[in-house]
């Protein structure tokens, strides 16, 4: 009797589950094909955000030379002046503190650098970069020289300047006459730090030049170099500056220059490198802070070529 009572009950459930089975198949069905085209949107949208995100490859152009991003550059051999590669070398801009390359130049080349500079009033008429110098104190001039090019001070430019020749007026002279004389056809300029004034310019080929000129003068090699330099004020406080520029640290044959930057000028850096005999210079104007680093220290190991290998920093 049992048998025949629960025989039937199994029987309606298996019916009913042979019933309902084909719609639950295509609820399921259904609800999977959701699922599905919601991972598939979600996986484009996933791929979409990482393209976004992902960085630009630099690339390189003909020959391996890199492509860098500089409205104007050039890079040539430090001893004999020869171009490697140039990007609109010839092209007249302002070059911000770059050229006080050229101030240096001539102060070096002016000697007694273990003589004193006295402060004038004039001295201090400068921004924003500032040592903050007084008028009346003294200091050695070979230290003037040293805190210029490594922290690129504007009112210590015009103080070797009128040390040197009188004036800022009459040192812009000196300059002038100077890049003729190194056959800086496409320079003009005007005062000593590099501040923005109308008729002041150069190109990135005439500041190779001078700081080919610049390179071979042991004092300016010497003081260029430098990462950091300890400066003691008339007070006696001593004030720990680093230098401006940061291919020092990420290039190991990186041996100087200059940083420069204004709004007019963009970011500028004429870099020196020394390596297995050889030595480059390269020069990169109109730059953007993120690229102009970068730029210089791929065309420094690119002028290096092999040798690049000892000069890489770990």
């Amino acid at each position: 009797m049992s048998r025949l009572f629960f025989k039937p009950v199994y029987f309606l459930l298996t019916a009913g589950a042979l019933f309902l089975g084909p719609m639950e198949a295509a609820a399921r069905s259904a609800s999977q094909s959701k699922r599905e085209s919601l991972a598939a949107k979600t996986k484009r949208k996933k791929k979409k955000t990482v393209a976004q995100k992902a960085k630009p490859v630099e690339k390189e152009a003909s020959g391996g030379i890199p492509k860098i991003h500089a409205t104007s550059a050039i890079l040539v051999d430090a001893q004999s002046g020869r171009v490697l590669h140039s990007v609109n070398p010839d092209q007249e801009r302002a070059v911000a503190s770059t050229q006080k390359i050229m101030t240096a130049l001539l102060v070096a080349e002016g000697g007694g650098l273990d003589k004193t500079v006295r402060i004038e009033a004039s001295d201090t008429w400068a921004e924003p970069s500032k040592l903050d110098i007084k008028a009346g104190e003294v200091y050695r001039r070979g230290d003037l020289l040293r805190i210029l090019l490594v922290k690129s001070m504007n009112d210590v430019a015009r103080a070797l300047a009128r040390d040197n020749a009188g004036s800022v007026e009459a040192f812009a002279k000196k300059m002038n006459a100077k890049a003729a004389q190194l056959g800086m056809s496409s320079s003009h300029f005007v005062n000593p730090n590099g501040l923005p004034a109308e008729g002041q310019h150069s190109s990135a080929r005439d500041m190779a030049k001078v700081a080919a000129a610049a390179y071979k003068i042991r004092a300016i090699r010497e003081i260029v170099c430098l990462k950091e330099l300890q400066w003691q004020h008339p007070n006696g406080k001593i004030s720990e500056f680093h230098n401006t520029n940061r291919v020092l640290s990420s290039l190991k044959a990186c041996n100087g220059m200059k940083t420069g930057y204004t709004q007019a000028a963009g970011f500028c850096l004429v870099s020196s490198a020394s390596a297995g005999g050889k030595d480059v210079i390269s020069v990169v104007l109109g730059d953007a802070k993120e690229f102009v680093w970068n730029d210089s220290h791929r065309l420094l190991e690119w002028g290096l070529g092999t040798d690049a290998q000892t000069a890489r920093t770990p």
